[in-house]
Formats: C-alpha cells, sequence, structure tokens
C-alpha cells in the first residue's frame, strides 16, 4: 500500500508539475513571438509610410524612384545599428535594395497580398530565427514590395535557456519531493508497519508481543486498542489453554477412576464364573462387585448433576436458615453418631436467597468431607454470619489439615489429597467439584484455608446483595 500510494502520489506530482512548466514555456514562448511580431509590424508600417512619402516627393521633382532609392533608403538604416533588422525592397520578384546581404525568401513573400493586408512569418535560416514582414506599398506605388527582417534569435535562445532551467530545476524539486514523500511516508506507515510484524508475531504465538505508545493522536489511540485486542486475545488463549488443561486431565482422571472399580468388577466375576468357591466366597465377591457398581453409579449421578447445573439457570427462593440447617443436620446425623463426631451449627441471619436443594447438596458435601477429614472424635462447626455486609458461612474442622499446594487443586475434579483413603471410603472424587459450580451458579465464591495438623475452613461468601 505504501508503494502504491507513493507511486501514485509522485505520477500526479510530476504530471501536474511538468504540465505547469510546458504551459509556461508555451505562454513565454508565445509572448517572445508575439512582441517580435509587433515590433516588426510596427516599424513595417512606418518605414512603408514614411517611404511613399519619399517616394511621392522625388517624383514631384522629376527624379526616378530607382535612382534615388539608396538615399531614400539610407536614413532608415539606423535600424539596422543592431545588425538584428534587414530592410529588402522588391519591385516584383527583382531585389532593387537590401541593406545586408541576401536573404533567400520563399516566392510567397514576394508575393505578398492586396494593398493593405501584409505577411508575417518566424523562419530559421543559418541557424538564426527571424521575424519576417512583408507587404506592398500603397497605391501608386503597389509594384514595390518591402520586405522587413527581424533577428529575434537572442530572444528565442534566451527563451530555450529559460525552458531548460525549468525542466532542470523541476527535476531537482522533483527528486526533493520524492524523497520528501518516501520519507514521509515510512513515518506514516511505520505504525501500519509494526502492526502487520505485531500481528505476524502473535499469530505466531507470541501472545506478550505489543506495540509502543507515543504521543496523543489517532495512531496512538489505535496502538493501545491494538494493545488491549492483543491482551484480550492472550487472555482467552490463556483461559482456552487452561480448560483445554482441564478437560484432558479430567478425562485422564475419569479414565483412571473407572478403570479400578471395572477391572475389580471383571476380576471378581470372572472369579465367580470359574472357579469352584464356597458360598461364604462368593458372598464377599458379590459384595465386593456391588461396592464398586455403587462408587460408578456415584461418579455417574455426580457428573449428572454437573452437566445439569452448566446447561440450566437454577431458581432461587428465600429458604429459612433453621429448615436449611435441619435438614443438613438429618441427613448427617446417623454418619456423624457412627464416627463419634461432634457438629455444632449456629446461624446469624434468618434467610438465604438460594435453590434449597442445591444449597442441601452443597453443605452436605462440605460437612461430609470435614468427617472424612476429622476421622473418629472429630469436631466441625458449621457458622453461618454476616462479613463485611456479605452472607457467608464457614464450615470448619479439627482434622487433618493439608498442605498449601493441594487447596488450590482440590475443586478439581477426581482430585485427592489422600488417594487410597478416599477410594476406602467410596467417594467419587466429584464433590469439591460439584459444590464449586452450585457456588458460581448463586454468585457466591468459594474458597478454602487450612493447615497441617490442625484442620481445614471451607468458606461461602455470597457476593450478591440478596
Amino acid at each position: 500500500m505504501k508503494n502504491r500510494t507513493f507511486l501514485t502520489t509522485l505520477v500526479l506530482f510530476l504530471l501536474s508539475f511538468n504540465l505547469g512548466i510546458v504551459i509556461i514555456s508555451i505562454t513565454t514562448f508565445k509572448d517572445t513571438v508575439n512582441r517580435a511580431e509587433e515590433k516588426s509590424l510596427d516599424e513595417h508600417y512606418f518605414i512603408t509610410s514614411a517611404l511613399v512619402k519619399d517616394f511621392y516627393a522625388v517624383e514631384s521633382r522629376g527624379i526616378k524612384i530607382e535612382d534615388s532609392l539608396g538615399s531614400l533608403l539610407q536614413p532608415y538604416s539606423y535600424l539596422s545599428s543592431d545588425k538584428k533588422v534587414k530592410l529588402a525592397l522588391y519591385k516584383g520578384n527583382q531585389l532593387l535594395y537590401s541593406n545586408r546581404q541576401e536573404v533567400e525568401l520563399p516566392r510567397h513573400f514576394l508575393e505578398p497580398p492586396a494593398e493593405g493586408d501584409r505577411i508575417v512569418s518566424i523562419q530559421e535560416t543559418d541557424e538564426r530565427t527571424h521575424v519576417i514582414v512583408s507587404g506592398k506599398l500603397p497605391a501608386p506605388y503597389d509594384l514595390y514590395t518591402m520586405v522587413y527582417l527581424y533577428d529575434t534569435t537572442d530572444a528565442i535562445t534566451a527563451w530555450k535557456q529559460m525552458k531548460n532551467m525549468l525542466f532542470l530545476a523541476g527535476l531537482v524539486l522533483s527528486s526533493l519531493f520524492a524523497a520528501g514523500l518516501l520519507l514521509l511516508l515510512n513515518r506514516i506507515f511505520r505504525p501500519l508497519t509494526q502492526i502487520s510484524q505485531t500481528s505476524r508475531n502473535i499469530a505466531a504465538g507470541a501472545y506478550e508481543t505489543r506495540l509502543p505508545v507515543s504521543g496523543n493522536d489517532e495512531l496512538a489511540e489505535m496502538a493501545q486498542s491494538f494493545n488491549y485486542m492483543a491482551e484480550e486475545i492472550q487472555g482467552q488463549m490463556h483461559q482456552l489453554e487452561t480448560a483445554a488443561r482441564q478437560k484432558q486431565q479430567f478425562v485422564d482422571n475419569l479414565a483412571h477412576e473407572l478403570r479400578t472399580p471395572l477391572t475389580a468388577i471383571y476380576g471378581y466375576a470372572e472369579y465367580i464364573q470359574k472357579v469352584v468357591r464356597t458360598e461364604e466366597d462368593k458372598l464377599f465377591a458379590t459384595n465386593y462387585i456391588m461396592s464398586e457398581s455403587r462408587r460408578l453409579q456415584n461418579i455417574a449421578y455426580r457428573l449428572m448433576d454437573m452437566a445439569t447445573l452448566r446447561g440450566n439457570n437454577i431458581g432461587r427462593n428465600e429458604v429459612h436458615m433453621s429448615e436449611l440447617v435441619r435438614g443438613v443436620e438429618q441427613a448427617l446425623f446417623m454418619k456423624a453418631a457412627e464416627e463419634n463426631i461432634q457438629i455444632t451449627y449456629e446461624y446469624r441471619f434468618d434467610t438465604l436467597f438460594c435453590d434449597a436443594d442445591l444449597m442441601h447438596i452443597l453443605l452436605v458435601n462440605l460437612l461430609d468431607n470435614a468427617m472424612k477429614a476429622c476421622g473418629q472424635g472429630g469436631v466441625i462447626r458449621l457458622v453461618a454470619d454476616l462479613e463485611d455486609k456479605h452472607k457467608v458461612i464457614f464450615v470448619q474442622d479439627n482434622g487433618r489439615g493439608m498442605a498449601e499446594d493441594h487447596l488450590v487443586h482440590i475443586t478439581e475434579a477426581f482430585y485427592r489429597v489422600d488417594p487410597s483413603r478416599s477410594r476406602a471410603g467410596g467417594g467419587a472424587g466429584l464433590g469439591l467439584t460439584l459444590c464449586q459450580q452450585i457456588a458460581v451458579s448463586h454468585e457466591a465464591e468459594l474458597s478454602f484455608s487450612s493447615e497441617v495438623g490442625k484442620g481445614t475452613t471451607a468458606k461461602l461468601t455470597f457476593t450478591s446483595d440478596e
């Protein structure tokens, strides 16, 4: 684009500039010729008018005109003092008088039109340029033809020099204009070149590449907009890479989770089919098959719950905290009693704007994970309170806790802080992932803090004002 702009602008400038020079040259040439022709016509008229009077005076004294031509024309020799003028007097085709060496004239100059009309022309002879004026004398002397030649070579030469100087100046100015135009276009198109190069770098994967921003003009605004776009692209690409990595990790973990129970189910089924065992052995194998089948069923249900959350908008209503806490307490009472775990419930606001069923699932999952972390004789607190004018629910346990590097991963599907313990408890590895999705669907933030040997706290913060 820059080259096309440069060539187009330069061609238009050269055409316009040189056309101007041609017009000036032609105008100047015409002016030079017109002034020479006017001078020649004026002097020719003056000479012929005076000569007619002289002829009449000579004839009135009875003297022949041809015998007195030298003395009659001598007074006009001053016109040729600068050697630029030549006078010639013809009678018919016969030259009667000339004050310079003879100049060969075309025949039509010796036969000019009728009285009062004159022929004016430019003629080059012997590398000289002359303005030639030819005309008959008035009657009764119309047999005579006066020819006036004016040497305008110097004026034409000066015009040619001026024309050459104009074209030379035009060449110099055109060169300077071309250089200036190229520098200007390079400066104007430099941001576009940078944008093109930066775009190629981003397309090649260098998403951190940015344009330099300087000034406050339109180009600076364009650079800022481009950098903003590049930042958005970088962010989107990072999200896509993260999502792709998480999906691949999810697939890998799911395949791992399914392989173990399926292998056990197939092995025990084959054991029952091919080996003769006692009823007690068959019952043991059947119970293991059922246990692993339930775990597969649990994984399937949890995956369905997460798919439902992703694909639908939940319906929320004002739910009384007393009813919500009562349902959670009833769901976990038996297990807490079996494990000798003490769970206390405190709430300092009356209602919560939520989906009651999903919030029940979220709190039960958090408390269930806390119970697994505590073991026998553990203590767990569920506290619903206000913090910075936002409703917050804490689930705090005094269990074994976890290291800092585990906290950022515990909501990922199938992630296990203690893999062997999770499988032993029949967990699907999807509970906290489901909790995270429920929190997001309620415009809430789920966070965790933990210290090894002292326990873990799950914090659910509702960011909306409802």
